[in-house]
């Protein structure tokens, strides 16, 4: 088991978002409904930094975008995998992965678990 936290400025995360080089980089097409409002696109960014810091490998391998964090029909997020993040993944051996996020006005902050 692996445990990786992040926690963001969400003002930093809302400029970025204005950069649609940034936008790209970061979250796939499939991202773009959960990412709306600035703490939510924070509280994104900040899973996947958690997820690559669980990992070991730092942003390393993969790309950002091959990290998807969405939402369940309760609304519950998840982490769904693409390509070279799902085989880096799958070659360290992990089978499972759990996420919690939350924001308040100012921060946003994830914790990832890798089992």
């Amino acid at each position: 088991m692996k445990v990786g936290i992040d926690l963001v400025d969400i003002t930093r995360v809302a400029a970025a978002m204005e950069k649609q080089k940034f936008v790209e980089r970061v979250f796939s097409p499939v991202e773009m409904p959960y990412i709306k409002k600035a703490e939510s696109a924070a509280a994104n960014f900040s899973a996947k930094e958690a997820f690559s810091k669980a990992l070991g490998t730092g942003v390393r391998g993969f790309s950002l975008n091959e990290v998807l964090v969405l939402r369940d029909d309760n609304g519950a997020p998840f982490i769904k995998l693409y390509g070279r993040a799902e085989a880096v993944f799958t070659k360290k051996g992990f089978t499972t992965i759990e996420v919690s996020l939350t924001h308040t006005d100012q921060t946003a902050s994830a914790v990832v678990i890798l089992t």
